[in-house]
């Protein structure tokens, strides 16, 4: 017995995925899309397609589960990001008597209160950075300095209702909490429609892991081993690899302890992840619980040889997981990376557009999730990511070659992207030892690029998406000036 129908709340790579998990298992999938997803491949995959007419789109709650209903669907897997995380959702789900495909809502009002959170593991043993007691207005800058100067600089802005990327910000000294703030605010209300944050001491340099968790209704949870991304741009991570590199046996084993009784604290089901920061002395620091699917799960599916998604559904029917710990076998390394339309040879300045070529790399142990093809949009209007390249093999230094010849492999053309970038992180000797920290990314290209360019460019892309689409010309002329003729994949020295 399964689900007949489900409805996938999504868009892009994540959905493709989901999709074909779903006719592995026999199961009808319904894809939604607005004006500029009517080509992507999730569409063209899907045994039924529905197009959005609210202007909210994909997180239009109420049109999402009005679809669902009309076509059938028994459930809705959110995905990651967009309503993945969303309670109000979720209670409207049960509601319509659809099932949510993810944690418990319990669960995701429990984390989401990132303070309460951070008490509750405390209060249970477990070591977590100094952080502020109370959330802020992000508007509330002379409470937030007093705040900051208590912590102690190096300090980090979170948002109080999401993870890592748009609402947080690391402030390094009194003279840019103000701007970081005004960023991290501004990002998160996009984002969660919330601007209350909070702070945390940094505890720089660090590694950043994650450890990906299983359970059912039944009580049975598992751990699939832990995922390093700590090198990141913005926020947002461009490497993630497992194992990581750095761990000792004891030190591991004692972080997959760590992160099964934080999840048993909660009430942990379906995916979820436990996230730690790691100091320079090998301390480890519990920072958030992701209460859904990421982005990186497929590269713990690469050393565990277990579908995530399909655990989702399962677990979702309400089916005990078929694995217990014991039969989980982590085997070889895993890395992948983040292919997305933007030319960092030109202060990453999106890239949307039409892609002409794509060229996939291929042979044993590569996998590409993706929504592109070859004549298929990329748009502005989402995140730039359209693409993951995820490789194994028997030791890490295997998959690091597969790695670095399957990047020389990927042929894209029609938009500039950020291979050069990855590339040359895969070159860098740093990453090759695995003694890099979350301070490499403070060398990355643009790492530092200030606020106002980067608004400037934002309008560039603008433009120039724009001219793609036959709009109407500027009266002056605009000369991106890229140098991506010139430079192949490789970035200069």
């Amino acid at each position: 017995m399964m689900f007949k129908k489900i409805l996938i709340a999504n868009r892009g790579e994540i959905a493709v995925r989901i999709i074909r998990t779903c006719r592995d298992l026999g199961i009808a999938s319904v894809a939604l899309y607005d004006e500029t997803d009517a080509g992507s491949l999730h569409v063209r995959l899907a045994d039924e397609c529905v197009p959005l007419t609210s202007s909210l789109g994909y997180v239009d709650q109420d049109e999402v589960i009005a679809i669902a209903r009309k076509t059938g669907a028994e459930a809705i897997h959110p995905g990651y990001g967009f309503l993945s995380e969303q309670p109000a959702f979720m209670r409207a789900c049960e509601a319509a008597g659809l099932v949510f495909v993810g944690p418990p809502v319990e669960l995701v009002e429990l984390v989401k209160n990132k303070i309460a959170m951070l008490d509750r593991v405390a209060e249970a043993g477990f070591a977590t950075p100094p952080h502020s007691s109370v959330a802020f207005d992000a508007t509330d800058l002379d409470a937030i300095s007093a705040e900051a100067a208590r912590l102690g600089y190096p300090v980090i802005i979170k948002s109080c209702s999401g993870g890592r990327g748009h609402g947080t910000r690391v402030v390094r000294a009194p003279e840019l909490l103000a701007e970081a703030l005004r960023q991290a605010g501004a990002g998160s209300k996009a984002v969660f429609r919330d601007q209350r944050v909070y702070l945390e001491a940094a505890i720089l340099p660090s590694h950043y892991v994650e450890v990906q968790v299983l359970g059912d209704r039944q009580g049975h949870l598992i751990h699939l081993g832990e995922r390093d991304s700590s090198i990141q741009r913005n926020n947002q991570k461009i490497i993630t690899e497992s194992p990581a590199p750095y761990l000792t046996p004891a030190q591991r084993e004692g972080i997959w302890g760590q992160a099964l009784q934080i999840a048993r604290l909660f009430g942990c089901y379906s995916a979820c992840s436990v996230e730690f920061v790691l100091d320079r002395d090998g301390r480890t620091y519990f920072t958030e619980i992701k209460p859904r699917i990421q982005v990186e799960h497929s590269v713990t599916e690469m050393v565990a040889s277990v579908d995530i998604v399909r655990a989702q559904l399962r677990t979702a029917w309400g089916d005990p997981l078929t694995i217990g710990q014991g039969d989980v076998l982590l085997r070889g390394s895993a890395m992948q990376c983040r292919i997305r339309a933007e030319d960092p040879l030109n202060n990453f300045l999106p890239s949307p557009g039409t892609i002409g070529l794509l060229r996939q790399p291929g042979g044993p142990n590569v996998r590409v999730d993706t929504y592109a093809y070859s004549g298929c949009d990329i748009p502005l209007r989402y995140e730039p990511m359209f693409a993951k390249l995820i490789v194994w093999g028997r030791d890490r230094a295997d998959c690091l070659n597969r790695m670095r010849r399957a990047i020389e492999e990927t042929f894209i053309t029609g938009i500039q992207t950020n291979l050069p970038l990855v590339q040359s992180i895969f070159n860098d000797p740093h990453f090759e030892q695995g003694t890099y920290t979350t301070e490499f990314r403070r060398s990355l290209p643009g790492a530092s690029t200030d606020p106002a360019e980067l608004r400037d460019l934002a309008v560039i892309a603008a433009v120039t998406q724009a001219l793609r689409a036959g709009a109407a010309q500027p009266t002056m002329p605009v000369r991106l000036g890229s140098g991506w003729h010139r430079s192949s994949r490789r970035l200069p020295s």
